[in-house]
């Protein structure tokens, strides 16, 4: 093992396992299993390439929190199909995978893998806490460009990039932030602040894109630094007032864009290599139960390594 902390961005990555594994295998009763299969045969390619030492699943205990949602109403609310007065919106989530969630957790669980979320916090924000108070190398397994934000070259926090599919990650490093975008990832929040997110529902400054935000942001250093400019002329006419014209935004913005570092979550300490017969004996039973056939098999030989 090479002591390095791998922290699974879950949800992710079992909407790529559910979206990328043909529905053909059912369980016994008739269920889906797609999802869960997908998602322990990533487990095992991640484990088995990367030899990490500790294994958390981060998990969205409030995919949309609220107090997001009042500094911009319009965060990732297109995905929301029911609002919910007494809890978190319901996200649009595909009725075969909504059902096959429990399983996800059952199977992560018995395979010793903690699963660790925060109240009213998604799991980038467990991501951020967590990558931010390791004292080991981290790997963030994602496919969200949201966490670019804590590549760390100098504490060795790298980003492996699910985007472009399993067979094709990405180590994403100071340098690689730096040639694709032009930023550094310490402003890389400050980027996606300006340029906005459609995917999540973030705005952006109307008329700064990729180019204009990344010039900016080495011209100035940081939002402050820009909107300070802004203010003192120094910047073009037209840039200045599409600052200028976005205070308000730009005022709440980045508390939406940068990940929370300081919950109150801990790794648990819990390494790998170690299962026991128990172990193997129950995830081999939940297997057969639901036929999760090979795919079981394949995460239990990778954790055990």
């Amino acid at each position: 093992m090479t002591g390095r902390l791998m922290l699974l961005d879950t949800a992710s990555l079992y909407f790529r396992a559910f979206y990328g594994v043909p529905d053909k295998v059912k369980a016994p009763d008739g269920s889906s299993v797609n999802a869960v299969r997908g998602l322990l045969d990533i487990i095992a390619k991640l484990v088995t390439t990367y030899r990490p030492a500790e294994l958390i699943a981060c998990w969205d205990d409030d995919w949309r929190p609220q107090w997001r949602v009042d500094l911009i109403p319009s965060y990732k609310a297109h995905r929301v199909v029911e609002v919910v007065p007494a809890g978190p919106d319901v996200e649009e989530v595909p009725d075969p995978l909504e059902q096959q969630i429990p399983l996800i957790r059952e199977a992560l669980a018995l395979l010793g893998i903690p699963i660790i979320g925060a109240a009213e916090h998604e799991a980038d924000d467990v991501i951020g806490t967590l990558a931010t108070q390791a004292t080991s190398p981290v790997d963030i397994v994602t496919g969200d460009r949201d966490l670019f934000q804590l590549v760390d070259d100098v504490r060795d926090v790298r980003v492996i990039y699910t985007a472009r599919g399993m067979s094709n990650l990405e180590i994403v490093t100071d340098q690689s932030v730096v040639a694709k975008y032009g930023v550094l990832p310490s402003q890389y929040a400050d980027f996606a602040t300006l340029r906005g997110d459609a995917s999540d529902g973030l705005p952006g400054v109307k008329g700064i894109g990729e180019k204009s935000a990344a010039t900016l942001l080495l011209a100035h250093g940081d939002l402050d630094g820009i909107r300070a400019a802004a203010s003192a002329g120094a910047l073009s006419a037209s840039a200045a007032a599409r600052i200028l014209d976005a205070a308000a935004y730009l005022d709440v913005a980045p508390m939406v864009v940068r990940v929370a570092t300081d919950l109150d979550v801990a790794a648990p300490g819990t390494t790998l290599g170690a299962l026991t017969d128990e172990v193997r004996s129950d995830a081999e039973a939940l297997a057969e139960r639901w036929n999760l056939g090979g795919s079981m098999t394949r995460a239990l030989a990778a954790l055990q390594l």
